[in-house]
């Protein structure tokens, strides 16, 4: 894919702008709903954002307004510079948006709509841009195809070169692998990876928090219309994961002594396991003072084996916190 020439700009204090802000977001419905309530948000240039959170969270409402899809009810929002409002058309030609729903034109072909999208944002035609994207998606054999013949899995290829044929520099994913087979996804986080390298802002949504937990730069948590959390990947997995030591027992217990009795450490229900529970930030020398007194009462164990927490776990912890 050619590369696309993204330039940072530089805040006051000599650090990259966000490209996208939002301040004091707000939506209500007509039937009363209140979907979000005053979010605050500000998404990295050039990172993968992974806004995670269950069904009914704010999620789609959320990247709609961003897109210009749906009006705020009160608040801000602003795509590289520009007002959603106020500068309606530069905002939106900077935004690329993969929804959920397929939704094209069944009767035209895969070269003719892709171009078409293009034009609609009054690019001047491109066909070694569009070639380029088409080959990408593995669309290129099915350039003179009708979408209406296609499979579920290369209409979403479709979806996708519509998203990127007016060469945006933030590009929304809503749940783009649901339902899709492997090789597609696997061809999808690929190109995503490739359009990151040239500096597209990558901001999506998924159900499989693995494919977040591998991908994304930050993750935000949304929950009943509110941000519950939004921090560093990685950041994030030291501050909220948890660790877990296992030991197999030479011989079963039948209960903890007295002097080794904690939250932190539980025997299972058959008496074979000693489970150590400590947090990833802590220092680990606990493990070496919990053999100690292992040793100290004549508890000896034949193996062990450590476990960490995932993000899904992290994600499941966060929300049920919040119902």
């Amino acid at each position: 894919m050619k590369p696309l020439d993204h330039s940072r700009i530089p805040d006051a204090s000599g650090s990259s702008a966000p490209i996208i802000s939002v301040a004091g977001l707000s939506k209500t419905y007509a039937s009363g709903f209140q979907a979000l309530r005053r979010i605050d948000l500000e998404i990295r240039r050039g990172e993968i954002f992974a806004l995670l959170g269950p069904n009914g969270a704010g999620k789609t409402t959320l990247i709609s307004i961003i897109c210009g899809i749906v009006n705020p009810s009160t608040g801000t929002v602003t795509a590289d510079g520009h007002d959603i409002i106020r500068d309606y058309r530069p905002a939106r030609t900077k935004i690329g948006l993969v929804p959920q729903e397929l939704t094209t034109d069944a009767f035209e072909t895969v070269w003719a709509t892709v171009n078409f999208s293009r034009g609609l944002f009054g690019k001047p035609a491109n066909p070694a841009y569009i070639e380029s994207i088409l080959k990408d998606l593995s669309l290129w054999e099915k350039k003179d195809t009708k979408i209406m013949a296609l499979s579920g899995g290369m209409k979403r290829r479709v979806m996708i070169a519509k998203a990127l044929s007016h060469e945006p520099n933030i590009l929304f994913l809503d749940e783009p692998t649901a339902g899709v087979d492997v090789e597609l996804r696997r061809d999808m986080w690929n190109m995503v990876r490739k359009l990151r390298e040239n500096g597209v802002t990558i901001i999506l949504t998924t159900h499989y928090i693995e494919e977040a937990e591998e991908m994304a730069d930050r993750i935000g948590v949304i929950n009943k219309g509110e941000i519950v959390l939004v921090e560093d990947k990685h950041v994030l997995m030291q501050k909220l994961g948890k660790k877990q030591l296992t030991l197999h027992l030479q011989s079963p217990l039948t209960a903890l002594p007295s002097g080794l009795q904690s939250e932190s450490l539980q025997l299972s229900p058959d008496g074979t396991e000693l489970v150590y529970t400590f947090d990833t930030q802590s220092d680990e020398t606990g493990i070496a003072t919990l053999l100690r007194r292992l040793n100290e009462h004549g508890i000896d164990f034949k193996d062990l084996r450590t476990s960490e927490s995932s993000l899904e776990d992290i994600f499941v912890s966060l929300v049920r916190g919040r119902s």
